[in-house]
């Protein structure tokens, strides 16, 4: 990774991006998507794409996807006495909410607030019938002495929240932080655009790399431009959980190691044919891959955008990740290039001859 990717990847990390409000985080990829692309564009509630043309004089079209939001919390309630009670965006942990600090984006700018947490001396009593808060349990300390202290911030009911915590280099290869669920995703799109863009010749396909919103509440930002765009095939890119820590149950979560490679998804919205040409690529390039499979939906992207209008072939490739939404998410950069190489191949493998369909 170069010192200018390091330094994007670090600030799209950084930018807040919770599901709803992805603004900030899809302009911070625009601008690098730009400097690798044709052209970038979007459409009305956000999504942005960045579109590589091919050579090619009748060239397939490959979306390559991933997803621009974060989890986060909303403001649902001011009291009188200037405390803020707040409500999920998306899957966030309320056992591992309490005692943290959060940026509420408030009509005056980002205002720091921290989630309560009554000392442990004061819950000594009921320590062994403790349990995860819910949600409505859980409040906000602003400083404020009322809730006129709150308007005075700037903040009331309806403005979102995420976790201040930031990303950092835990060792060599690994990363740590918050969002990392798929901000790296995101990130990967914009190498995966890099080494085609740099490469002596362009591909055969046009490559259009999608970066979503609201995924974490749905997809619906991948179904709008999978319709709109309605590429011939499309690789999807999210996190999976890696199963390589301990209490992990192997018979009902299956194996995925961080560092073993990414994994490819087997069954439900994924096309065969798009996980026969996945697997020879990565033979061929010798990248490690993993395999998961998918009984009923993925609970990813690729479950809103295969069923699109007639149909569109997907595959969904994976990034290892461990304590997935929470401020510690935990990927390892040499996962990441290998995501990287695999998608390249891939769309380099495409050719105008290429329709995966299933022959009846």
């Amino acid at each position: 990774m170069d010192a200018k990717a390091k330094e994007f990847l670090f600030e799209l990390l950084r930018t807040p991006s919770p599901t709803g409000w992805e603004a900030g985080g899809q302009r911070c990829w625009a601008k690098y998507a730009r400097t690798v692309s044709d052209r970038v564009e979007s459409d009305a509630y956000g999504t942005a794409w960045a579109t590589l043309d091919g050579r090619g004089k009748q060239p397939r079209r490959v979306m390559i996807e991933a997803h621009a939001d974060e989890i986060g919390f909303i403001v649902k309630q001011v009291t009188k006495e200037g405390w803020l009670r707040i409500d999920r965006v998306g899957g966030s942990d309320t056992a591992t909410a309490r005692g943290r600090r959060i940026d509420l984006l408030g009509d005056k700018g980002v205002v720091r607030g921290v989630i309560g947490n009554t000392a442990i001396h004061l819950r000594k009593d009921s320590l062994a019938d403790e349990r995860a808060p819910k949600i409505h349990e859980l409040y906000v300390d602003v400083g404020a002495a009322n809730a006129a202290d709150v308007a005075a911030l700037g903040l009331r009911v309806g403005h979102p929240a995420v976790y201040s915590d930031a990303a950092e280099m835990l060792t060599e290869h690994r990363l740590v932080g918050r969002a990392l669920d798929n901000r790296l995703g995101g990130f990967i799109l914009t190498q995966v655009l890099a080494k085609l863009h740099r490469a002596k010749q362009r591909p055969d396909a046009t490559v259009i790399a999608v970066n979503s919103v609201q995924e974490e509440i749905g997809g619906h930002g991948a179904r709008m431009a999978a319709y709109r765009l309605m590429p011939d095939v499309c690789l999807v890119l999210d996190v999976t959980h890696a199963t390589d820590t301990p209490g992990i149950d192997h018979s009902v979560h299956g194996e995925v190691t961080l560092g073993g490679g990414p994994s490819i998804t087997h069954g439900t919205s994924n096309h065969p044919h798009v996980n026969e040409r996945l697997i020879a690529c990565a033979e061929k390039a010798g990248i490690p891959i993993q395999h998961e499979s998918s009984s009923r939906y993925s609970g990813t992207d690729t479950d809103t955008i295969f069923n699109v209008r007639e149909g569109i072939p997907c595959g969904l490739i994976s990034l290892p990740l461990r304590y997935m939404h929470s401020v510690v998410e935990m990927a390892d950069l040499r996962d990441v290039q290998r995501v990287i190489d695999l998608m390249a191949a891939f769309v380099l493998s495409v050719s105008a001859k290429d329709e995966f369909r299933v022959s009846l």
